[in-house]
């Protein structure tokens, strides 16, 4: 909106043009955002305990566990609200990746909205049925993954030597100059790339899936592309989900990887450190780090009053946001198979579930009586049955994401 505001003043208002720069907005998106958090955050708890919008905790035998008993659920409004505050005022809000991620932000939050608001005041700890949040994420993969694909302003760029650039239709060439005069041909690509990190020369095309069948097949690409889109959005959005469980656990992990996105959008929107890092440019990516500044400093805002003791739980209305942002920001700045690496705490999470369920089952079946790997899943909760307290256990995490992010950030040159 204030970009917007300065970009019509234009030059006549001093110190306008300081809006032109994405770091400066960037920065002002997460100074803003963590004065939101912080200060609307308080008068939210506030309203909240007088709502009596209480979690209901059972008892599964955890240390501490029986003492959270009433503190104020549906805390993820702090985050949705101090970050979608700033990125209305501070993003260009007519640029595709800011609509996709602020379509993301409601979307997922609606529905996370919907599960707590069932909880609490339906006083049903179902809360809203699985099959309604299925296709509630479903919906959001189709609309992600076919805006990626359709969508004529999403694009990469690739840059040519001279010689090639004068053989093209000039208008699928970008010409960039540098200040000393050095000029870059950019070829304009509307593919279904994406980055696959370790390998040299790693662009995948998700149309060499469908090349077996032959050249024919590959207009059904975007089949493919947006069950892949569908999968991530599904699966991170419920790892967050299912991460969390303890105080700050959600919360800092998510903001490891958020900033670690953030690096990555900036440099990929960057086309002079696209090139120096040799790495997929995507013109227009750089505007997403304004709403992951504003992210960033909502989801430390939030720690602020989530931290052990919690004084305040994110509920589904920030948990399943937050892993579909992280999801959609992936799928933009092309890096959604890092996602394994980046997101790893949520893998894992995940994945102690699916084995815990699984053996169990299996033993069941097998045995007569079911038996389980770990004391209980997810993970952090494992060790909270072997006695380590929680606040150990969420500082650990958060090292291990702090491993994960630099790790994700290596993969840019470690080929």
């Amino acid at each position: 909106m204030l970009y917007h505001l300065f970009e019509a003043i234009g030059p006549s208002l001093p110190g306008a043009g300081v809006f032109n720069y994405i770091s400066f907005r960037a920065a002002m998106a997460v100074f803003t955002s963590l004065l939101i958090s912080l200060w609307w955050g308080q008068g939210i708890i506030n309203l909240l305990r007088r709502m009596q919008v209480g979690e209901t905790v059972r008892d599964l035998g955890l240390e501490g566990q029986l003492q959270k008993q009433g503190t104020p659920t549906m805390g993820g409004l702090i985050i949705l609200s101090a970050t979608i505050i700033p990125t209305l005022l501070f993003a260009k809000l007519n640029n595709i990746y800011i609509i996709l991620l602020l379509v993301s932000t409601v979307w997922l939050g609606t529905i996370g909205f919907l599960d707590d608001y069932i909880k609490v005041f339906k006083k049903d700890k179902r809360g809203l049925a699985g099959k309604f949040k299925v296709v509630g994420q479903v919906g959001l993969g189709i609309i992600i993954g076919a805006t990626v694909y359709f969508h004529p302003e999403i694009r990469t760029r690739v840059e040519v030597p001279a010689s090639v650039a004068q053989q093209l239709d000039p208008s699928e060439v970008n010409t960039i100059t540098e200040e000393d005069g050095t000029m870059h041909f950019m070829l304009n690509r509307k593919l279904p790339n994406t980055t696959i990190p370790f390998i040299k020369d790693n662009e995948f095309n998700y149309s060499s899936i469908l090349g077996v069948f032959g050249r024919e097949a590959r207009q059904y690409t975007w089949v493919i592309y947006i069950l892949v889109v569908i999968f991530i959005i599904t699966a991170v959005s419920n790892g967050a989900n299912i991460t969390d469980g303890v105080d700050g656990l959600a919360t800092g992990t998510s903001a490891i990887m958020v900033m670690t996105l953030g690096i990555l959008a900036y440099v990929s929107g960057n086309v002079i450190f696209a090139q120096y890092l040799d790495i997929m440019y995507i013109p227009g990516s750089g505007e997403l780090a304004v709403f992951i500044g504003a992210l960033l400093g909502a989801c430390i805002g939030f720690l602020w009053y989530n931290a052990y003791p919690a004084q305040v739980f994110m509920g589904d209305t920030g948990s399943l946001a937050l892993g579909g942002i992280i999801a959609t920001l992936a799928i933009l700045v092309r890096k959604e198979l890092l996602i394994p690496v980046l997101c790893g705490i949520f893998l894992v999470e995940n994945l102690s579930v699916v084995v815990q369920v699984s053996y169990f089952k299996y033993t069941k079946k097998k045995y007569g009586e079911g038996r389980r790997i770990f004391l209980m899943s997810p993970l952090h909760h494992h060790f909270q049955k072997k006695g380590i307290h929680e606040s150990k256990i969420v500082s650990r995490f958060w090292i291990v994401g702090i491993m994960l992010a630099v790790l994700s950030i290596v993969t840019l040159k470690l080929r």
